[in-house]
């Protein structure tokens, strides 16, 4: 789908146009018959939303505006939206949003976009395919908008989109080799920097914790490094993101069971894929922060070789972790990445990961959980960030406390707390191992989705992507003001 700017403000001859009216005071579009306006106000009286009125070309929508400020609600009127277009089979779709706010119809046609995601890549009958698909080319008009923002929004898309195919390709296509050539490959297109770190340069830096999960796999760990460092970067030390990239988690030998578990497990490695996808992003509109990537990346399995719950690993950072569980594999491979990145020096350290059940038992798939040591304006600037684009969090409590049912009796400390508060126990588990202000988001809930959920698809949903890239454009305008 590609997204353009329109000058001149369109009509109702135009193929297929959308226009908002408000019904309070509406403001109906040049050449309406009186019958249509009629048509309309009855509709409107219905408590209709989207109304489709036919003419001799075919046909013209009319919106019914809501309140501007809440631009979830546009949102979901683009999916809505969507929705009937591919069931008239639209292929050009051209919105006057002129009554809008800059806001509300980028909002819109967010959501619009979004919705027309379709994992295809596995059907054989193209007429099911071609079902699937409608609109291609969507054309903005709005007085205040220009090309850029346009640009900004299709770069969006892409990267939200190639996140949800990475997430929703089988293990048997997507391992960790092929995961980090992908993300090299992107890294050549938006032109940002990626080394691919292979199992011996892995063993030479002894990541325990990597080497370990990956022991029962018979295909090596990868361990990817990404960065975005334009000229004008606002920020003089870097912020890294790690993203946990388990290609497939099968729970090691501690199994996990295979209905509603297992069976889903491909998606393991939606933080990595959020990362990379957020870098991409961060790229190509050339936003500018200085951003760097790390992403582990492994599967789990019950080899012969594998790790099992007694055994002492030496992490990366040297310290001692006793294995009570093989299935809390993520925050193992995660904290190799997160001592690596104190190399850097950074000025902060954001962590995505579907990381416990905990967290998706508390949130279910409506909200992350976050936590941390950060200062507080860093928190708050990315959960304004999920507010906004509605990949909301909820910061958990991060205690010291919580820390206490991380002993153990033979080794620095062990993999697993108690059961209560998991999620919680699992992010004071990483913050042994960064000296860095520290952000942990467990997106275990809505990473993966059984069934539709408006815009949000079955199956990877992107989520981190649009969380991240209004984090750091929150956070690059704030910089360029001072």
């Amino acid at each position: 789908m590609m997204i353009n700017i329109l000058n001149t403000q369109p009509s109702i001859d135009n193929e297929s146009v959308v226009f908002f009216i408000d019904h309070a005071k509406p403001n109906f579009p040049k050449k309406i018959s009186p019958d249509q306006q009629r048509f309309i106000e009855r509709q409107i009286a219905l408590e209709k939303k989207i109304i489709s009125v036919q003419h001799a070309e075919g046909n013209f929508w009319i919106i019914k505006q809501g309140d501007q400020k809440q631009v979830e609600h546009y949102r979901k009127l683009g999916y809505e939206l969507s929705k009937l277009t591919q069931s008239e089979k639209t292929s050009h779709l051209t919105i006057d949003g002129s009554s809008l706010t800059t806001d509300a119809l980028l909002a819109f046609t967010e959501g619009f976009a979004l919705s027309a995601y379709r994992f295809v890549k596995y059907f054989k009958n193209e007429d099911r395919i071609k079902k699937l698909f409608s609109v291609s080319q969507i054309d903005l008009y709005h007085g205040e908008l220009n090309d850029s923002d346009a640009e900004n929004l299709n770069y969006l898309i892409k990267s939200v989109f190639w996140v949800r195919d990475m997430v929703n390709e089988p293990v048997s296509v997507m391992n960790a080799v092929r995961f980090s050539k992908e993300v090299a490959l992107r890294g050549q297109e938006a032109d940002f920097y990626v080394e691919v770190l292979d199992k011996k340069q892995i063993e030479t830096l002894k990541m325990g914790g990597l080497l370990a999960v990956n022991q029962g796999s018979i295909d090596p760990p990868t361990f990817t490094i990404c960065e975005w460092k334009p000229e004008n970067a606002t920020n003089k030390k870097p912020i890294v993101l790690v993203g946990k990239g388990v290609v497939y988690d099968t729970g090691g030998l501690s199994l996990k069971p295979t209905a509603n578990s297992m069976d889903i497990m491909k998606s393991d490695m939606a933080g990595a894929a959020a990362v990379a996808g957020a870098i991409n992003y961060l790229a190509l509109s050339q936003t500018p922060v200085w951003v760097i990537g790390l992403l582990p990346a492994t599967d789990n399995r019950p080899d012969g070789n594998a790790y099992t719950p007694g055994d002492v690993i030496t992490m990366y950072n040297g310290l001692h972790v006793e294995i009570k569980n093989t299935d809390a594999e993520g925050r193992l491979i995660l904290a190799d990445a997160l001592s690596y990145a104190d190399k850097y020096e950074p000025e902060l350290v954001i962590d995505l990961a579907t990381l416990t059940g905990s967290a998706h038992m508390a949130l279910g798939e409506t909200a992350s959980v976050v936590m941390g040591n950060a200062p507080e304006h860093y928190l708050n600037k990315l959960i304004a960030a999920g507010n906004s684009t509605y990949e909301r969090l909820v910061l958990f409590p991060f205690w010291d406390e919580y820390k206490e049912s991380l002993k153990s009796p033979i080794a620095d400390l062990k993999n697993l707390g108690k059961r209560e508060a998991g999620a919680i126990s699992a992010g004071k588990f990483l913050e042994h191992f960064t000296n860095a202000p520290f952000i942990h988001v467990d997106i275990a809930g809505p990473a993966f989705l059984s069934t539709e959920d408006n815009y949000r698809p079955a199956g990877g949903t992107g989520v981190g992507v649009r969380l991240l890239a209004e984090f750091f454009k929150i956070i690059s305008k704030a910089r360029q003001k001072n």
